[in-house]
């Protein structure tokens, strides 16, 4: 079945509403920049809060999304939050991603120059692909062309696809790729960071439709 992750959580009601719709990763931004930028204190209320429903291994997994941050404020901000994984978005190294000492995801953006060599280096939880936009480091929300997925990850990797999903498009992007998971973000918002409580359902639930009529399944 397809793991399911929905990004940019910024509001308690937001994470128990994806919770309780079947999300499977919820992601939380500790990249300044991005409108969906969480400070740590704030995220450590919306993980407490859902901790309160759903105790540690029984509902989605936690994921901090980080860009070129420095190691040890990494470390720092998933342990004060209680975080079970870190996506490194930006350029961080193998070197990097070892001495972290932590599950990580790593996030790369299809159409960057070089973004695609050396994955053979990481040994991560999860590779994350995303569409590539020269203003914004993190994710672009853009939806990038999945026939450029020719690219050959690691043996057994897992996948998780990401950039301009929307619930109308989710089911062609799983038939395309065939990911062991995707991501949302901007495609089931009403607004950077509140997220469509309509949207949020729709997405979940065509995903899981696919997957009940997907033969592999």
């Amino acid at each position: 079945m397809t793991a399911i992750k929905i990004c940019g959580i910024t509001r308690v009601q937001d994470a128990l509403l994806a919770a309780a719709s079947g999300a499977d990763l919820l992601g939380l931004n500790f990249y300044a920049p991005s409108p969906r930028y969480l400070r740590p204190e704030r995220a450590a209320e919306i993980v407490q809060a859902l901790r309160a429903v759903y105790p540690s291994g029984t509902g989605p997994l936690l994921v901090g999304v980080f860009v070129n941050a420095p190691a040890d404020h990494v470390q720092r901000v998933c342990e004060r939050c209680g975080l079970d994984l870190a996506q490194l978005h930006g350029d961080e190294s193998p070197e990097y991603a070892h001495e972290l000492g932590l599950p990580y995801i790593v996030g790369r953006r299809v159409g960057r120059p070089g973004a695609l060599e050396g994955l053979d280096r990481y040994a991560p939880w999860a590779f994350l692909l995303d569409s590539y936009d020269l203003k914004r480091p993190g994710g672009s929300g853009a939806a990038w062309r999945w026939t450029d997925m020719r690219v050959a990850l690691p043996r057994r990797s897992r996948l998780i696809l990401a950039g301009g999903l929307v619930p109308e498009n989710v089911q062609t992007g799983l038939g395309a790729v065939r990911p062991w998971g995707v991501d949302v973000s901007s495609g089931v918002e009403s607004s950077p960071g509140v997220k469509d409580p309509g949207r949020v359902v729709d997405f979940i639930e065509r995903v899981k439709e696919y997957d009940r009529h997907d033969p592999a399944n």
